[in-house]
């Protein structure tokens, strides 16, 4: 389930122009980066009460459900 929603998310922010890489023991982490910034971050899709979220450093989260919500956000922070 975690490397499903961190896939979903690398699409996203993909189109959006950064990089990505998976990372972490079994990819459990995703690594986005801003090509032209070289400004990075790590995302982690965790479960919570009632579904899961994404979670990357400096208290960033977004629902899974709207990956591009999380995507925008992403793409702020590293462009």
């Amino acid at each position: 389930m975690r490397r499903r929603h961190l896939a979903a998310l690398a699409r996203e922010v993909e189109a959006r122009g950064l990089g990505w890489r998976f990372a972490g023991p079994g990819e459990s982490l995703l690594a986005v980066y801003g090509p032209r910034t070289r400004r990075r971050l790590m995302v982690v899709a965790t479960p919570v009460a009632d579904g899961w979220s994404y979670l990357w450093p400096d208290g960033g989260m977004a629902d899974v459900t709207d990956v591009g919500a999380a995507a925008d956000q992403l793409t702020r922070l590293l462009t």
